[in-house]
């Protein structure tokens, strides 16, 4: 294992260790670097600057025409989303390019089922606020749950053990309500134009250090976890209209890119993607790993998704690492969005969605 790989391996099993046991003060940060870093991110926020306005509400219910059609003669699913602004769609204008209502409408159609859509993100939001955030979702008895959090537990500097054990909490807390739960990892925040050095590599080495701790929580938790960090920094880095106005937070075109990769384990978690079928194109390659060296590997590789097996030795948890393909479906979907608005007309096609000049406030 390649020595970054493995010294992310080992910082991630040493932060979950802590959550999981109540240990206190351990960050991931060193203390000598605290007060260039803080005037860094002073003069990073200045640059970003503040969106305007509030995401654009997406909930509903997308695939209506399924019901309709009377093809499953199921009710809807209840895809359930948490975290901070990237889960709440900050940086669109338009709600059938926020993330959840992309999915959503991904769901119903690979389901062939409707899909009915809880958002109860919010802008600013950190691991912290996941517990408030699961007393308004749970009363709406999610089938699955999609979590996409972490970045402000970076940028304010939360404890990282702390934001290990709220995440990894309220997987637990959804699991034991029967919901499946998928987790869209720490994105990474070196990409981030008004970040500069000497903060941005360190911010690159925090996000994949937070994003291999949060796999293993969510793993041993029961969820399962998409790598968003790697997946989005050297695509995001390259094209600036991945970034909406401020820079910092997705536009159309990134929310549909993070889409992509998600799916996948979304429709496999949920059984409608079958693990012996895969696509064709798909990456081959499957490798089970204790959890630890999975989660590190997993933070350095675009669009990787962990999962527990049922193999246990040495007191170890041991997980899949898998590399999905990211997907784009057909250009029309037969969904339709919230209150007879149209369903996203490629919903992760990159052609089909556009950036957004504006929308929303506050942080990540």
């Amino acid at each position: 294992m390649p020595g970054a790989q493995e010294s992310r391996a080992r910082v991630a099993r040493r932060i979950a260790t802590a959550a999981a046991y109540g240990g206190g003060g351990l960050g991931l940060l060193g203390v000598g670097l605290v007060g260039v870093l803080l005037t860094e991110s002073k003069l990073a926020v200045q640059a970003i600057g503040i969106l305007e306005g509030d995401p654009p509400r997406a909930d509903g219910v997308y695939g209506e025409a399924f019901a309709d059609a009377g093809s499953t003669g199921q009710p809807p699913l209840v895809l359930a989303f948490l975290g901070d602004s990237t889960a709440a769609g900050l940086g669109v204008l338009r709600a059938r390019d926020t993330p959840g209502a992309l999915l959503a409408a991904g769901l119903a159609s690979v389901a062939e089922r409707p899909v009915r859509l809880v958002n109860v993100a919010r802008s600013g939001g950190r691991s912290a606020d996941l517990s408030g955030q699961l007393e308004l979702a749970l009363p709406h008895r999610p089938d699955i749950a999609v979590i996409m959090v972490g970045a402000n537990d970076v940028t304010r500097h939360s404890p990282a053990q702390l934001a290990v054990r709220h995440l990894g909490e309220a997987v637990a807390a959804l699991r034991a309500n029967g919901c499946e739960v998928v987790v869209g990892t720490c994105p990474d925040l070196g990409t981030i134009k008004p970040v500069r050095p000497p903060l941005r590599w360190v911010a690159r080495r925090v996000s994949r250090q937070l994003a291999a701790a949060q796999t293993i929580a969510v793993v041993e938790a029961g969820g399962r976890t998409v790598s968003l960090g790697s997946l989005l920094g050297p695509e995001f880095a390259a094209r600036p209209e991945m970034f909406a106005a401020d820079r910092y937070h997705p536009s159309a075109q990134g929310y549909a890119t993070a889409a992509m990769a998600v799916l996948p384990s979304l429709c496999a978690v949920l059984g409608l993607w079958p693990e012996d079928e895969r696509p064709a194109g798909a990456v081959p390659g499957e490798t089970v790993l204790p959890v630890a060296v999975a989660a590190a590997a997993a933070a350095g590789r675009s669009g990787t998704e962990v999962a527990a097996v049922g193999a246990e030795g040495a007191g170890r948890r041991w997980a899949l690492l898998r590399h999905r393909l990211r997907v784009g479906l057909p250009g029309t979907w037969a969904a339709e969005g919230p209150a007879g608005r149209s369903a996203p007309a490629a919903g992760p096609d990159r052609g089909n969605t556009s950036a957004s000049s504006h929308a929303g406030a506050g942080d990540a």
